[in-house]
């Protein structure tokens, strides 16, 4: 407040001020068309009077005081965001909004009365005549009080009185007072920081905080550290449509600036808003100024205040609850806990787009040209705002070019993220690490964390029983872990932003024993033998979800010791779960083919890479697979295996069109197992056999073997794949009538098991006869229910979509036949499948002409 104006000289001096005051106040009501603006200038004036009044009768500034108090109390009534009684003129005050006469020219002395004998206001304006009877009264009510600071009415009622005469001249000037929030010169309290000038990407999720900001309803912004949510909040406080509704009733709290405490709380609390009380005892007393005007206010970093388990919790989250329930206070809380108020609406805060992220790495960073590797690199971050921001930061400093930030950051991850200023992602995963409700959750919580970093995909939400047995109160820590944003929830697990994790990541998988033991329970469910025809093969389908964890989980422990059986063991059980469930390739390829040929588990697992690259249509590089395994079962003389390898081999010279190599091999293959009475092994030879034979064109040789087959070996899965092959073998024929039983009897054995592969297979048969035969109708049926079987097959449904291509360009609908096609050749380009991606290129070009 302004002080440079000489005090008025005793009784006469003030009566001067405040007959001045009081014309000014009924000029300015005068010249005003704005009804309200008339009521607050009628009773500012009629309150003045009062107090004019108040000193002429009795000639007491104790008196003075108490008209000022009295008049403090009248505000409050007027001020609190209430429908008040009539006024003189029967005008209402429903809101005292106006820049100029507002209750600062009181606020001083009602503070101390507020503190000594006063905790609550009155709902309504009160109007009446003052006259001696009245101030008397008052005068017996309100003595004691006012013992305690007379010694200061003086200067108190020196402020009042020029507070009141700027105020009343700037009214004079013509203002319109919707307008004069936004021209306060010297705001009470204290002003939000700036918003960062770097800030990309956020645009929705502003406008959606913003449009609730400006129905005062209050927002929580939750998320992990670093994402963001301070820097949106920021820009929510400089938006134009906030300044414009909010003027300088924007504040900023930092909560994690004050020892979490009500106290401590309400202190920081009066300070930023301008109330001026020490210490409040609570919100009784900033209430009348919370309930005066219209104000937006953030809370940053509220976790530290809200956390549930800290010890004064319940206090302060009753006042901040009471805060979000103002209708005239709109409360931005930024928070990494969930724990907020009901009553706030919580959008979601996704990581950042690619082209944001972009924008922040490039405009901290710039360093020529944009960079495939960096922008590589951001998605591996997971667009997480601080990582990227720290980053770029990190590679300025130090002159990296793109390159070199890339290796930093395989080489280092984590501890890349920290910046010559003491910045670190550390610091911020740290601060949730030391939270009241992180640290009541046990002995275990930390390592729990290291074993959900460690897993790409996360944990699965149904697999905690089973992976941490021994852990008490499992649910509830992983609960706990999301309600601090440490974790959240995609698809069925609960997961990390990278960052997190590879801060988290235990450096030494085995020194882990939480993530050992997790491992153990892996490899026990894998050791369940995988095959249709075997019971529980339903419950294998598990890995469908969980192969990328696996995978992973075998790569790294894989790497610890190359001489050990019982990993590489489960390495060969794990891609015969993927072969029945999932087939595709594995990043453990390179691994297995490293292995010394002395190693007890390579051929197993170079037999059961072979199986991938089959059922992916990668013959070539299966036959090359086969041969070596072929190779070193006949080193160990293991008749078995080599028999075994042996009709495998066959069968990929099938798929190839190479009879000659095929046939000698299966027929090999054959007498081992009749020399070994293995039953299954020949059945399974004679439907290799019988392919071969067709494709030799040896028709009634080939029905012969695969009749033969079904004598041998009555078994419902083999049984469904001779009456394919018949099926086949009779459509060679010419006998379609033949072909289509076979296929529609394989398709009774197949469904009731619902043998996902098989029933592709045939409906994609029976698509291809139908398709020949020119018949759209049944064709696409067909492969519509082929499409609908490829489960998670990538290679089928390639299959499935290079026929529907064929199909529909049969039928002349060229545009979903390319469309097809493209598709198609996506998958097959995938998959590194080069003779069925060239086959649908052709298909493409041959649909364009």
């Amino acid at each position: 407040m302004a002080t440079n104006i000489p005090p008025p000289k005793g009784r006469d001096g003030t009566l001067s001020l405040l007959g001045a005051a009081i014309e000014s106040l009924n000029v300015a009501k005068g010249i005003t068309s704005i009804t309200r603006a008339k009521a607050v200038f009628d009773a500012a004036s009629a309150l003045l009077a009062m107090i004019r009044d108040s000193i002429d009768n009795l000639g007491d500034y104790v008196k003075l005081g108490l008209s000022c108090a009295r008049v403090c109390r009248s505000l409050d009534r007027g001020l609190s965001g209430r429908r008040s009684d009539e006024l003189s003129g029967n005008a209402y005050i429903e809101q005292y909004n106006i820049q100029g006469l507002n209750r600062r020219t009181v606020g001083a002395i009602q503070r101390k009365i507020v503190q000594q004998g006063r905790r609550n206001t009155a709902s309504r304006f009160f109007y009446s005549k003052i006259d001696k009877s009245a101030i008397a009264a008052w005068g017996q009510d309100l003595d004691r009080i006012l013992l305690i600071f007379d010694t200061e009415l003086s200067m108190h009622n020196h402020v009042i009185l020029l507070d009141i005469r700027r105020d009343v001249r700037g009214g004079q000037g013509g203002t319109n007072p919707q307008h004069q929030s936004s021209q306060a010169s010297v705001p009470l309290g204290e002003l939000p920081p700036p918003p960062p000038k770097a800030f990309f990407g956020r645009g929705g999720l502003v406008e959606e905080t913003v449009g609730h900001a400006e129905k005062l309803e209050s927002v929580a912004l939750i998320g992990a550290g670093g994402i963001g949510k301070t820097s949106i909040a920021l820009s929510v406080l400089d938006d134009d449509r906030i300044k414009a509704r909010f003027g300088d009733n924007r504040r900023f709290v930092r909560c994690d600036r004050f020892p979490a405490s009500s106290a401590h709380f309400l202190a920081r609390l009066s300070k930023v808003i301008g109330a001026g009380l020490e210490n409040p005892e609570d919100l009784a007393p900033l209430r009348p100024l919370l309930s005066s005007k219209e104000m937006i206010i953030v809370l940053d970093n509220a976790e530290t205040i809200l956390d549930p388990q800290g010890t004064n919790h319940e206090e302060i989250y009753a006042v901040v609850d009471e805060l979000c329930q103002f209708k005239t206070v709109c409360l931005l809380i930024t928070s990494r806990i969930t724990t907020v108020p009901r009553y706030c609406k919580r959008p979601q805060i996704p990581t950042l787009s690619k082209e944001a992220a972009c924008e922040i790495f490039y405009g901290i960073h710039s360093n020529g040209e944009r960079s495939g590797t960096i922008n590589n690199l951001l998605q591996r971050l997971d667009f997480h705002a601080l990582s990227i921001t720290l980053l770029a930061t990190t590679a300025s400093d130090n002159l990296w070019d793109h390159d070199r930030s890339a290796k930093e950051w395989d080489e280092q991850r984590a501890q890349v993220l920290r910046t010559d200023h003491n910045e670190s992602l550390a610091k911020t995963i740290e601060l949730s690490l030391a939270s009241p409700t992180f640290r009541n959750l046990g002995p275990n919580a930390r390592d729990l964390l290291g074993v959900v970093a460690f897993f790409p995909q996360g944990i699965g939400e149904k697999n905690l029983d089973w992976l941490f047995p021994t852990i008490p109160d499992r649910k509830n820590i992983f609960d706990k872990f999301c309600v601090l944003s440490l974790t959240y929830r995609s698809n069925g697990f609960i997961t990390m932003l990278a960052p997190i994790k590879d801060y988290l990541c235990p450096r030494d998988p085995k020194s882990s024993p939480l993530l050992c033991a997790t491992k153990d329970h892996y490899f026990t469910r894998l050791s369940v033998r995988c095959h249709p025809s075997s019971p529980g093969f339903e419950e294998t389908r598990w890995i469908k979800s969980e192969d990328t964890n696996v995978e992973h989980l075998l790569d790294i422990f894989t790497s610890f010791d190359v001489g050990a059986l019982n990993i590489w063991d489960v390495c060969c059980h794990f891609m015969t779960h993927l072969a029945w469930q999932k087939p595709r390739q594995t990043v453990l390829r390179s691994k297995i083919e490293g292995l010394p040929d002395g190693h007890p588990s390579k051929a197993g697992c170079l037999f059961g890479l072979s199986r991938l690259f089959q059922l992916i249509g990668k013959h070539a590089e299966q036959k090359q697979l086969l041969i070596h395994t072929l190779k070193l079962w006949r080193e160990r003389g293991d008749d078995s295996q080599v028999a075994l390898t042996l009709e495998f081999l066959s069968y990929v010279n099938w798929a190839l069109r190479l009879p000659g190599e095929g046939i000698p091999q299966v027929e090999e293959a054959l007498e081992i197992f009749k020399r070994l009475e293995d039953t299954k092994g020949q059945a399974k030879c004679l439907n290799t056999l019988a392919r071969l034979l067709l494709v030799d064109n040896r028709l009634d040789a080939a029905e012969a073997a695969a009749l033969r087959q079904i004598e041998l070996l009555p078994q419902e899965f083999q049984l469904c794949r001779s009456h394919r092959l018949l099926a086949t073998i009779f459509l060679s024929k010419g006998e379609k009538k033949k072909a289509i039983h076979h296929l529609e009897t394989a398709l009774t054995i197949a469904s009731p098991p619902n043998w996902q592969d098989q029933l592709f297979w045939i409906h994609y048969e029976m698509a291809k006869l139908f398709h020949g035969e020119r018949e759209s109708d049944h064709a696409n049926a067909h492969i519509e229910q082929a499409k609908s079987h490829v489960a998670d097959n990538t290679y089928n449904l390639g299959r499935g979509a290079e026929m529907q291509a064929r199909i529909w360009y049969q039928e002349g609908r060229l545009e979903e036949a390319k469309t097809e096609a493209l598709r198609a050749m996506e998958v097959y380009e995938r998959l590194g499948v080069v003779k069925q991606a060239g086959r649908c290129r052709e298909l493409f070009q041959m649909i364009e002409c």
